[in-house]
């Protein structure tokens, strides 16, 4: 039987099945540790380096221990990529026959009841919503697995989406007459009997939360839990063990008992009435916050006189709508959901109200449609931390990204993880020789309103020298689009901005379209994997602080201040290490990958913290001067044509 260390040998399993393998010291030492923890129950907090095959060093001791493995990724793309490709590779190479299982999130997969209810009433969408029906219907028709990921020609964001899959809230559960026939329940059943079982963070946290409260249990119970980009989950996991209040649960719930008047209780015209008001009072609730999404503290917002009486009228017209619904409650199954929703949102409406509320944070943000209210808990520690004691499973906490200054405290301490096991492997790239690190002189401050062509400028001769294989990415949405238009006039290679369209488009006009730029935000900085010479330079607009009206960073920062600690140098500092770790992550992604990166932020040489970055960041020739990057880039390009 093959063993771990064999495995990674120049005439192991890999080599075998890969070709051009060839061992690499850092992944063996991953792989043996991962191995033990697994063995000895233990965690193991693992950062390994852009490059170093971290996915082959905890898959292949996974499957290698025979048991129960739930691997959980932060984004769809490394989950699709894990199941489709990776685990192929390993389970042939090592001829098992584990059974392997990828599960998603609810939204998802096709809700078969919904689509027969949206057939029936031909609900409200626009054209390009009915065009993306059409190709809807075609699917359904001959779909195995209901996974709407299979629908690539639809955009992520298309309006048909929300009507043809379920949430927690309107999924009938043993009542819906297609229980037989559901994609999510064979999913489930599918992860229940499999070996290994891939997740992502977000469905991990949502049922480790509803275990928690009693209601159910989606993820198996599993013996070895593995977290890739794992630096994502204090957050995630933060927020699944608070509470929301969202006006798109509110409108759906509208939708839905617009739906039952229309079909199935046509006699009680105050129903229809009822929803359709509190529609209306929940797009005006959204027409008094900016356009463009944000993030601010609820409890300051909510002071404001015209934002509290709004707030106040979602109240009054939902309870309405509930009194209304308690009178119908038994004529069907739908009614009797709505019902059941409307007492659930009223509940959390109460919640995220109670602006008193100690050790949380009340916080909203807002989509172009819609705004959540959020309740988080300040620490999960405690509650995280009893949970690993308590499974008996070995947990691998791994990503390229998690140490900062050498330590991994900063991460391991908001989830209640011990530092006993850890390891540190750097990137085996050799980024002297690959890379320029550019950190510009005499641009303007953050708020000076030339920044913005200060900007512009400085990316002209960068974009030129390298023929368009070029991101620029931002902290904020405003200064990105300011950029663009500027860009706009003054190059004739196309832009792809941030919410033109979907960011799996996005990606592939980038890579398809020959000198493209893209302009994007955070979402950006990290899950995207372009190599070769189609990136080339990466240009990052500043440091990525949060914004010092970020609600959870001021909830924080608080209470960092009452336990007598410093809220930059614990929370500020290290997470905008993290973040600047993954934007730069973007650039090499190869051994044969070669690139600029600017950093357009003068406090990475003029402030003593900016040595705690430069020491998170590859070792890269440094220099202040652009032209040395143009000439690089240049050179680059012309080898490439």
């Amino acid at each position: 039987m093959t063993s771990t260390h064999n495995a990674f040998s120049s005439n192991g399993i890999l080599a075998q099945a890969i070709d051009g393998f060839s061992p690499r010291q850092a992944q063996l030492d991953m792989a043996m540790a991962v191995e033990s923890a697994i063995e000895k129950q233990e965690t193991l907090i693992v950062e390994a380096g852009t490059g170093t095959g971290k996915t082959f060093a905890y898959l292949i001791p996974a499957l290698l221990s025979e048991k129960k493995v739930i691997i959980s990724t932060g984004t769809k793309t490394l989950q699709e990529q894990l199941f489709h490709k990776d685990l192929p590779l390993i389970k042939k190479a090592l001829k098992t026959s584990a059974q392997m299982a990828l599960l998603k999130g609810r939204a998802n997969y096709l809700c078969l009841y919904r689509l027969e209810q949206f057939q029936h009433t031909r609900g409200v969408l626009d054209a390009q919503g009915l065009a993306d029906f059409v190709n809807v219907r075609k699917w359904a028709n001959a779909t195995q697995a209901g996974d709407i990921g299979e629908l690539d020609t639809i955009p992520e964001d298309s309006t048909v989406f929300p009507h043809i899959t379920s949430t927690v809230d309107n999924c009938l559960a043993r009542d819906c007459p297609h229980i037989e026939d559901c994609y999510l329940v064979k999913a489930r059943q599918r992860a229940i009997d499999a070996d290994v079982v891939v997740v992502n963070h977000h469905l991990f946290f949502a049922d480790m939360a509803l275990k928690d409260t009693g209601f159910g249990e989606l993820i198996p119970k599993a013996d070895v839990v593995v977290f890739d980009e794992a630096h994502q989950i204090s957050d995630i996991a933060s927020e699944y063990f608070g509470d929301s209040f969202s006006t798109r649960q509110v409108l759906e719930l509208c939708s839905d008992v617009i739906q039952a008047y229309k079909t199935t209780v046509t006699d009680v015209k105050q129903l229809g009435k009822a929803a359709e008001k509190l529609e209306r009072t929940c797009q005006d609730f959204r027409l008094l916050f900016a356009h463009d999404p944000e993030r601010g503290n609820w409890r300051e917002k909510v002071s404001l006189p015209r934002i509290k009486q709004a707030f106040e009228h979602i109240k009054t017209d939902l309870d309405f709508l509930y009194q209304v619904l308690k009178l119908n409650v038994s004529r069907n199954e739908l009614v009797d959901n709505c019902f059941e929703r409307a007492v659930s949102l009223l509940g959390k409406y109460d919640i995220v109200a109670n602006v008193e509320a100690y050790e949380v944070s009340l916080w909203y943000e807002t989509t172009r449609r819609h705004i959540v209210l959020h309740q988080t808990p300040l620490s999960i520690a405690d509650k995280f931390s009893q949970v690993v004691q308590d499974s008996g499973a070995g947990w691998i906490f791994t990503s390229a990204t998690l140490a900062v200054n050498n330590g991994f405290e900063h991460f391991a301490r908001p989830l209640g993880l011990n530092t006993e096991h850890t390891l540190m492997l750097d990137s085996p790239f050799d980024y002297l020789t690959q890379s320029q690190l550019i950190v510009p002189r005499y641009l303007p401050e953050a708020n000076d309103a030339k920044r913005p062509q200060a900007l512009a400028d400085l990316a002209i001769p960068l974009i030129k020298a390298s023929g368009g294989a070029c991101f620029m990415l931002f902290t904020s949405y405003r200064v990105m689009n300011l950029v663009a238009e500027l860009l706009e006039d003054a190059i004739p290679n196309r832009l792809l901005v941030q919410g033109q369209m979907a960011k799996r488009n996005l990606l592939q006009a980038f890579v398809e379209e020959p000198e493209a730029v893209l302009l994007a935000t955070s979402s950006f900085w990290e899950g995207v994997d372009v190599r070769g010479d189609k990136l080339t330079c990466v240009i990052i607009d500043k440091l990525p602080f949060a914004s010092p009206d970020d609600p959870l960073l001021q909830a924080r920062s608080e209470d960092a201040r009452r336990q007598g600690k410093d809220p930059f140098a614990d929370i500020q500092l290290p997470q905008a290490v993290i973040a600047l770790k993954q934007g730069v992550g973007r650039l090499i992604r190869d051994v044969q990958d070669k690139g600029v990166l600017v950093i357009c932020d003068n406090r990475l040489v003029n402030r003593p913290y900016g040595q705690v970055f430069l020491k998170s960041l590859p070792d890269m020739r440094r220099s202040r001067d652009t032209d040395s990057a143009t000439q690089f880039l240049a050179h680059l390009h012309s080898e490439t044509k």
